[in-house]
């Protein structure tokens, strides 16, 4: 490596961290906090099998899954200003990152649901719960559990698909790395330091992971008990 290269990633790594930090996980978050409140709402209907809404959420969830996600951020940001709906960068790339992720969320939630005892709603009826008492003491708490593997490796992936922002000008880290590339022309030193500041935030979020499945699994075994 010479000393011109090495001197830019040194002088580059604080400013993509900084935009990793300040720009790519708040976006991060915020994505997948809209994802699991919508995904939530999408597999609650299905497993309650609410006629008409239930279509509409199956409809959703096949154009969403059907259609590429850099096209759905086209549409959003460059194609709604042209019937008077206008969203800024970061807004438009939270909404489109977050209804995308849904759709695959939405059908691992209402898998998780599925796979609860239906003996257990038979069980909380008969104590006198209503349905959303059941669901939301007895049902979700399993389901969820259950689901939490999957849905955070939702967010790792999400982390990762937060770079096509940049496509949209929102500026993220990776469209910082292609800003500072558009000065010192140097593609392949800079985008491997990006990639490699991605690979650290998505090894933390695997470790809180896994962390995670531990609690969990102790937990569970603690109730079995």
């Amino acid at each position: 490596m010479n000393e011109r290269l090495w001197q830019i990633l040194v002088d580059s790594f604080p400013k993509l961290l900084e935009y990793g930090v300040k720009v790519t996980l708040p976006l991060t978050v915020l994505s997948f906090a809209l994802a699991l409140a919508v995904a939530l709402l999408v597999a609650l209907i299905q497993y309650a099998r609410v006629k008409g809404i239930r279509q509409l959420c199956r409809f959703y969830i096949w154009v969403t899954r059907g259609t590429p996600l850099l096209v759905q951020l086209y549409i959003v940001f460059y194609g709604l200003p042209s019937v008077g709906i206008v969203l800024d960068a970061f807004p438009a790339a939270v909404v489109v990152l977050g209804l995308n992720e849904a759709a695959y969320m939405a059908e691992t939630i209402r898998g998780t649901l599925e796979s609860v005892s239906k003996g257990q709603l038979e069980a909380g009826y008969c104590v006198g719960m209503t349905w959303p008492k059941i669901m939301w003491h007895v049902v979700l708490p399993q389901a969820m559990r259950t689901a939490f593997p999957a849905l955070s490796n939702s967010m790792i992936a999400m982390l990762k698909e937060t770079s096509m922002a940049a496509t949209i000008t929102v500026m993220e880290m990776f469209r910082q790395a292609q800003v500072i590339n558009g000065r010192v022309y140097e593609s392949l030193g800079l985008y491997v330091e990006a990639a490699l500041i991605y690979l650290i935030f998505c090894t933390i979020l695997t470790w809180i992971q896994r962390r995670g499945e531990k609690r969990l699994a102790a937990y569970g075994g603690g109730a079995r008990a």
